[in-house]
């Protein structure tokens, strides 16, 4: 049996903006946006090449907006990711490594070069650098 995970919540405050940076900032898909009533609002996105998908809304989690920290993406190549953030209007740090658990700037090969950012929230996320695989 296969256990996927396939969607994660994010907790927001403002669903339209969330929304807004997710698919127009980061590069996600929108793949839902489907509001049931007066108190409920998914907004379903998927991040290029990802089998896991992130939900935004409302009525979906007691969790507080902002509260979700260690997301991570992962992609080939750190410098095209950072630079796709950087144009448009991501804040997002400089590439940087860890040497025995202490970051350094630059790149530090695969499996080692990352980049940081939040949502408007303060949500964060890390970008990881890893080899394609097959």
């Amino acid at each position: 049996m296969d256990w996927k995970l396939e969607v994660i919540v994010v907790p927001v405050s403002d669903v339209d903006r969330a929304k807004q940076f997710y698919s127009e900032q980061v590069g996600f898909h929108v793949d839902v946006d489907r509001t049931m009533g007066e108190t409920f609002r998914v907004v379903q996105m998927t991040p290029p090449g990802s089998a896991c998908s992130v939900s935004i809304g409302t009525g979906l989690v007691a969790m507080a907006p902002g509260s979700l920290k260690g997301l991570q993406l992962c992609v080939s190549d750190i410098e095209a990711a950072r630079n796709h953030l950087v144009e448009h209007g991501v804040q997002v740090s400089p590439i940087q490594h860890f040497d025995d658990g202490v970051p350094a700037d630059g790149p530090g090969g695969d499996y080692n070069s990352f980049v940081f950012f939040d949502d408007p929230d303060g949500n964060s996320w890390a970008v990881q650098q890893m080899p394609a695989r097959e």
